[in-house]
C-alpha cells in the first residue's frame, strides 16, 4: 500500500494523539463555562482546529482505516460525516442502518479524530420523494424539482418535516452521548440553490398563514401593500399567490415580494430550528449544534436560526467569478470573500468557523483555474485571523464518480497522494501547532487598533428590498458596502458587521451603508449615539423608505434630513460608459453608479461638491457635529472606492481616531489573540508593516503573492 508522503516538510509529523493533547483536548470545556455562551465548547489556547469532510458511504470499507490514519497524519483534528447519506442511514422507509456509520465513527476515534455528525436533510432518499412527490420544491416556472441532485425538498412540507423529525431523532439517540462526536451540523448550506425560492402548494399555503399572522386582517395587508394600485386589492387571504414574475404580465408588487422573502427566511430558519430543538432535547450538553450557510444567499438569514449554538459559513474563492488583484488575482480571489463574512458570522453568536473551503480546483465554476501556490494556506490564515474556531476542508478525497469528479480533495485520485492544496493544508496544520505554543492568554488588542474598532450596520430587509428594486443595473449593495469595508481595513481598523440589536455604544464609529428602510426608533437611536460622542457615517439611499418599503409622504428621505443636516436631495445615474466627478479636499473623484445632489441645511459642512453636470457646485458629501459626536453623509457610490476611503480617513483623523496603517490594496493586517496576521492577496511581493523589534513566527516581512506573515509585538 502506498504511504502518505510529505516531501516538502522538514519537520516530523506529530501524531494525532499528541495534537489533541497540545490543543487542550479540542474541543473541551472552556476554563470558565458560561451557560449559553458558545465559547464554552472550545478551549481558547487551541486557537483554531482544522478538519475535513469525509464520506465513508462513498468509499470501500477496506480503505477507511487507512484514510483516517492519513487524516490524523495530515494534522486534521476532526472529520465530518453524514450530510448527504440519508439513503445509507435509512435505505427503506423506517428501516435504519447505522452499523456502517458506527464503524466509521469508531475508526476515526481510534486515530484521535473527533467527528461532526450531520443531519442528512438536504438529500431525501428516492423512496421518499417517489412515494411522496408533494414534498418536493416547485420552481418559478411551475416545474417540480425531481430527485437526482440535492436540496430538492420543500421546507414548507409538513410531511417532509415528519420524516426529518424521525431521522434526526434516530441519529440523536444513536450518537447523542458518543464521546467521539463533538457536535452537530444541521443540513448543508440550507437553500434551494439555483432556483432559490419555493412556489409549491405547501409554500403557497404557509405564505398565506404567515401573512395572516402578520397582518391579522386583509384590509391591513391591502393598505401596507398598496393594493389599490393596479386594482390588486384582495378580498381574503386565500386569493393571495406568491409573487412570481414568471407568471405575471408586469413587475410583481414590491411589498409582496419583500414579505415573501421575509417569509422564506423564516421558513428556512424554522426548518433548522426544529432540528436543533430535537437534537438539544436528546444529545449531551457538551455537544454543540450549528449549520453552515452561504453568505448573502437570498432565501436565508442566518440570524433567524436562534436555536443553534453558533453559525458557520461556506466559501469558495477561486472559480472563475472573482478577479482579485493583478494578473494572478483570479487564482487568489478577493479578501472580502472571507474577511467580511468572518466579521459578520462571528457577531451573530460570538463564535464562528468556516465549514467548507476548497483545497484546490473546483468543477462547477464559470471556469475552474488552479489556485495560486500558497492561496489555500492564505485563506486558512485569513479564517484564523477572523477569530474562527474551526476550519473544515471540502473534501479529503477527490471523488471518482458523481457530480464532483474534478473537485479537488486534500488527496489526489489515488487516495493517498497529497494534492497541491493538500500540501498547503498540511503546512498550515503544522504551523498552527507551533502558534499554539506562543499563545498568551493575557494578550489584549493594541490600544491603537481598539480605538478605531468600527461597526458596519446591515439588514437583510435592505438587501432584499434593493435586490428587487435596484433602480440601476449598476447598483450592488454588497459592493457598495465593501467599498467602506476595504477603506476600514486599509487603516487597520477591526470591523464588526452587526445588525440593529447591537450595542451601538461599543463603537467609536458606525457605518450604515445605504440603509434604505428606517423608522423613528432607529433615527432616535442614531441621534442618541452621536449625541453621546459616536461618529455615524450614512450613505446614499439611506432613509428613503419606511419598514414596509413605502416611500415617505415627505421629501425623498425626509425623516433623516434633521440628522444629516440637509434640506433636500435627489439622485442621478449615469450610463456605464460615462463618469461624473466630485471635488473633495482639492482632489477629483469619479462616479457613475449613484450620485445624490444635496441642499445642505444651515450650519452643515459641505465636504465634497459636484464638479460637473448641470448640478455643478451642489453638495455631494455632508458633515455636521451633533452633540459630542458627528454625522457624515456620503451621497456618492463610486466604482473604485477612492472617495469613500478619502472620506473615512478624513473623518478618523479629524476626530483623533488615528489610522494604524495605510496598506496597499489587497493587503491586510489583522490581529487575533496576540498575533498580527499579514495577508497578501495581490499578484506582487509586498512589504508588510512588521516592526523591527517584532518576533516573526511564520514567514517573512516581505511576502510573495498569496503569502502570509505572522508576528508578535515585542514585549
Amino acid at each position: 500500500m502506498k504511504q502518505l508522503l510529505f516531501p516538502f516538510l522538514s519537520c516530523v509529523m506529530l501524531s494525532a494523539a499528541s495534537v489533541l493533547v497540545s490543543c487542550g483536548n479540542f474541543p473541551g470545556t472552556a476554563e470558565v463555562a458560561v451557560p449559553g455562551d458558545p465559547s464554552r465548547f472550545f478551549v481558547r489556547d487551541s486557537l483554531i482546529s482544522p478538519g475535513v469532510y469525509y464520506y465513508p458511504e462513498q468509499w470501500p470499507e477496506s480503505q477507511w482505516e487507512r484514510d483516517f490514519r492519513n487524516m490524523a497524519d495530515c494534522g486534521f483534528e476532526f472529520t465530518h460525516f453524514g450530510e448527504f447519506a440519508w439513503s445509507s442511514m435509512e435505505p427503506e422507509d423506517g428501516t435504519f442502518d447505522f452499523g456502517w456509520l458506527d464503524k466509521a465513527v469508531g475508526m476515526a476515534a481510534a486515530q484521535g479524530l473527533k467527528v461532526i455528525m450531520c443531519t442528512p436533510t438536504p438529500t431525501p432518499p428516492a423512496w421518499l420523494t417517489h412515494r411522496h412527490p408533494d414534498v418536493l420544491v416547485v420552481n418559478s416556472s411551475g416545474q417540480r424539482i425531481e430527485h437526482g441532485a440535492r436540496q430538492q425538498a420543500s421546507w414548507a412540507s409538513e410531511l417532509y418535516r415528519k420524516y426529518v423529525r424521525r431521522i434526526v431523532t434516530a441519529l440523536a439517540e444513536r450518537y447523542g452521548d458518543n464521546p467521539a462526536v463533538i457536535g452537530w451540523q444541521i443540513d448543508n448550506e440550507p437553500s434551494h440553490y439555483s432556483f432559490s425560492y419555493d412556489y409549491s402548494e405547501n409554500a403557497q399555503r404557509n405564505f398565506r398563514i404567515w401573512l395572516q399572522k402578520k397582518y391579522g386582517d386583509i384590509d391591513s395587508l391591502n393598505h401596507v401593500w398598496g393594493n389599490a394600485f393596479w386594482s390588486q386589492t384582495y378580498n381574503d387571504f386565500s386569493q393571495i399567490r406568491i409573487p412570481n414574475g414568471k407568471v405575471l404580465p408586469g413587475t410583481p408588487n414590491p411589498h409582496a415580494m419583500l414579505d415573501y422573502k421575509r417569509y422564506t427566511a423564516d421558513e428556512a430558519a424554522s426548518f433548522i430550528n426544529m432540528q436543533a430543538d430535537i437534537l438539544r432535547s436528546i444529545i449531551s450538553p457538551g455537544q454543540w449544534i450549528m449549520t453552515n450557510t452561504m453568505p448573502g444567499h437570498s432565501p436565508v438569514d442566518p440570524a433567524r436560526m436562534t436555536s443553534l449554538d453558533f453559525l458557520t459559513y461556506t466559501r469558495y474563492l477561486v472559480n472563475g467569478r472573482y478577479s482579485g488583484y493583478g494578473e494572478q488575482g483570479f487564482r487568489i480571489s478577493n479578501p472580502d470573500m472571507l474577511g467580511y463574512n468572518n466579521d459578520y458570522y462571528r457577531n451573530i453568536k460570538g463564535v464562528t468557523g468556516v465549514m467548507e473551503i476548497q483545497p484546490g480546483q473546483v468543477n462547477w465554476g464559470k471556469f475552474n483555474p488552479q489556485p495560486y501556490p500558497g492561496a489555500v494556506r492564505l485563506w486558512m490564515y485569513h479564517i484564523f485571523a477572523g477569530e474562527s474556531r474551526l476550519v473544515c476542508h471540502y473534501r479529503f478525497r477527490q471523488p471518482l464518480k458523481g457530480s464532483e469528479q474534478h473537485h479537488y480533495g486534500t488527496m489526489q485520485t489515488d487516495g493517498v497522494s497529497l494534492s497541491p492544496g493538500g500540501r498547503d493544508i498540511v503546512r498550515f496544520n503544522e504551523e498552527i501547532k507551533e502558534l499554539r505554543r506562543h499563545y498568551d492568554r493575557n494578550s489584549a488588542m493594541p490600544r491603537e487598533m481598539a480605538a478605531i474598532r468600527t461597526a458596519i450596520l446591515v439588514s437583510p430587509d435592505n438587501r432584499w428590498e434593493m435586490e428587487f428594486q435596484p433602480q440601476s443595473d449598476q447598483w450592488d449593495l454588497y459592493r457598495h458596502t465593501i467599498r467602506y469595508y476595504y477603506a476600514l481595513k486599509n487603516m487597520g481598523a477591526p470591523v464588526d458587521i452587526v445588525e440593529e440589536d447591537a450595542d451601538f455604544g461599543k463603537y467609536p464609529v458606525i457605518v450604515a451603508p445605504a440603509y434604505i428602510m428606517v423608522d423613528g426608533n432607529l433615527i432616535d437611536r442614531w441621534t442618541e449615539y452621536v449625541s453621546e460622542g459616536g461618529h455615524l457615517v450614512l450613505t446614499c439611499r439611506t432613509g428613503e423608505k419606511d419598514r414596509n418599503a413605502a416611500l415617505w409622504e415627505d421629501r425623498l428621505a425626509g425623516p433623516v434630513y434633521g440628522l444629516i443636516g440637509a434640506e433636500e436631495l435627489y439622485f442621478d445615474h449615469l450610463p456605464k460608459d460615462r463618469q461624473a466627478h466630485v471635488e473633495f479636499d482639492g482632489k477629483e473623484y469619479s462616479w457613475n453608479n449613484w450620485g445624490e445632489v444635496i441642499t445642505p441645511a444651515e450650519g452643515t459642512e459641505v465636504w465634497a461638491r459636484h464638479s460637473d453636470q448641470f448640478y455643478k457646485g451642489s453638495a455631494a458629501v455632508l458633515h455636521r457635529a451633533v452633540g459630542k459626536g458627528s454625522v457624515t453623509y456620503v451621497g456618492i457610490d463610486s466604482d473604485d472606492g477612492r472617495l469613500e476611503k478619502a472620506v473615512l480617513r478624513k473623518l478618523y483623523a479629524g476626530e483623533g481616531l488615528d489610522p494604524v496603517y495605510d496598506l496597499p490594496e489587497g493587503v491586510l493586517v489583522e490581529w487575533r489573540d496576540g498575533f498580527f496576521v499579514g495577508l497578501n492577496y495581490t499578484s506582487d511581493r509586498q512589504v508588510l508593516p512588521v516592526p523591527d523589534d517584532a518576533e516573526v513566527l511564520v514567514g517573512e516581512k516581505t511576502v510573495p503573492p498569496a503569502g502570509v506573515c505572522i508576528w508578535k509585538a515585542a514585549k
